[in-house]
């Protein structure tokens, strides 16, 4: 495995399409990619091209009629994003404008690009590896600086190199031991010297320290889901407003203010968040309440943490060991982290907070924000997410290929242990390879690439 190849199934069709964002601004790009790319640009604009060059251009239809002005920019293949010829017309920001200009490259010979297309042919063409190009889909939809930073890295290529270098030990390995295969009166004991089951640990760690900061960048890039839960005016949405730093969501001391689901968003330290308050927890004849507590329920069993809020109990200085609000049915206790709030109406917060403290519980003011640094801490801890460090951004795939691979070389390290035949030794490395593979795009099916490229933007 070495740098990205240039893949077969090529569409050579010259597509079109917008690259800006939809709405009004004061730029909009159309871009344009393909064997046709350059003399499609050359008709629009009026001049012949040069490459890598800003141009100031009228860009007309058929009949001369001026569509817009702006920056004309031609890329020649190889040396562009996708690997081919590629024009780009940058002109103003309006969707009529940029619509008639995009109608004008398909009356001239282009056609729509699908989702994704742009980086797809960059992948065909060899330009970026398989995680290289979702680390472009990443990039723009990260939801944290430290998400973006990460797409940055994988983009760079941070988590391809490493696993081109896991696996060029395992081609490493497998040539040795079907070279020994395939040359049996050279005598060589594979098994003897210890030295195949001391490459396969090597491998086997460094899948495992590669897996677990994929871990870390799944979660960079996907978040986590964290619902506020507990009964009636126990501070949940004062809770949601002094985590996000704004007044989102209505506080008043009348039971049930809360009825419908609130979303929001937050950065906790480069861990994306999505928090939703919900209705306080009781029994209602009220319908629309009622309705309100189902859906809490709902979320609570849905999120990957839960703050279960209750207050404390600010009648004695010491709470000694409060009981916790019991955790509805449907939830897994495991994913709860016990929130005791008002930390701020008992006579002594610290000591109140150094008793009450406990690896799944936490007490807190949401009025003063009192604790709410230590809660920060346990959520991302029981989210197993370790802000800082040289992350990149992955995906559930990746984890699973790597799953795939470990597993193999654990089966390849108990036959070498029992000193089983390098025969079924090297099928088993032979499937680590194909998963690493997968990762980078050299090994995957055209029902994989479409699914990871449909879900990209059009025009990128």
């Amino acid at each position: 495995m070495g740098a990205p190849e240039p893949h077969g199934g090529l569409d050579r069709d010259t597509i079109v399409a917008v690259a800006t964002a939809p709405g009004q601004a004061g730029v909009g790009i159309v871009r344009v990619s393909g064997p046709d790319a350059r003399a499609i640009g050359q008709r629009i604009g009026g001049l012949p091209l040069p490459a890598r060059q800003a141009l100031y251009r009228r860009f007309r239809d058929g009949s001369g009629e001026v569509i817009d002005s702006g920056v004309l920019l031609y890329f020649a293949a190889p040396r562009s994003f996708t690997g081919e010829d590629v024009v780009e017309f940058q002109g103003h920001g309006g969707p009529v404008v940029l619509a008639m200009l995009t109608e004008e490259v398909l009356r001239s010979g282009a056609r729509l690009a699908r989702p994704g297309e742009f980086t797809e042919r960059a992948f065909q063409n060899g330009k970026l590896d398989l995680a290289q190009a979702e680390a472009v889909a990443d990039l723009i939809a990260g939801a944290s600086e430290a998400a973006v930073r990460g797409a940055n890295r994988s983009l760079s290529g941070a988590f391809s190199e490493r696993v081109h270098e896991i696996d060029a030990r395992v081609v490493d390995l497998r040539v040795f031991i079907e070279a020994a295969i395939d040359f049996p009166d050279e005598e060589i004991d594979l098994l003897a010297d210890g030295q195949v089951a001391e490459r396969l640990s090597w491998i086997r760690e460094a899948l495992v320290r590669l897996r677990a900061d994929c871990a870390q960048g799944v979660k960079l890039r996907d978040g986590i889901r964290l619902a506020i839960v507990g009964a009636p005016n126990v501070g949940k949405s004062s809770l949601l407003n002094r985590l996000l730093g704004e007044a989102r969501a209505i506080v008043t001391d009348i039971p049930g203010t809360t009825r419908d689901l609130i979303h929001a968003d937050l950065d906790l330290d480069g861990l994306p968040v999505e928090i939703v308050d919900t209705a306080g927890l009781r029994v209602s004849a009220d319908a629309v309440e009622a309705e309100g507590v189902r859906r809490a329920l709902l979320q609570a069993e849905q999120a990957d943490i839960v703050l279960l809020v209750s207050a404390l109990d600010t009648n004695e200085r010491s709470v000694g060991h409060p009981s916790d609000e019991p955790v509805p049915e449907g939830i897994d206790p495991d994913r709860v982290i016990f929130v005791l709030n008002k930390l701020d109406l008992t006579a002594d917060p610290e000591s109140v907070r150094a008793e009450v403290r406990t690896e799944d519980r936490v007490a807190i003011s949401a009025t003063t924000g009192e604790g709410l640094d230590e809660l920060r801490s346990r959520i991302r801890e029981r989210a197993g997410f370790v802000p800082g460090g040289n992350l990149f951004t992955a995906r559930q795939r990746h984890l699973l290929a790597l799953d795939r691979a470990r597993s193999a070389t654990d089966q390849a390290l108990a036959l070498a242990a029992d000193s089983l035949p390098g025969e079924l030794i090297a099928e088993e490395l032979r499937a680590v390879h194909a998963a690493l593979g997968e990762i980078v795009g050299e090994m995957s099916s055209d029902a994989l690439l479409g699914e990871i490229f449909s879900r990209f933007c059009i025009g990128k």
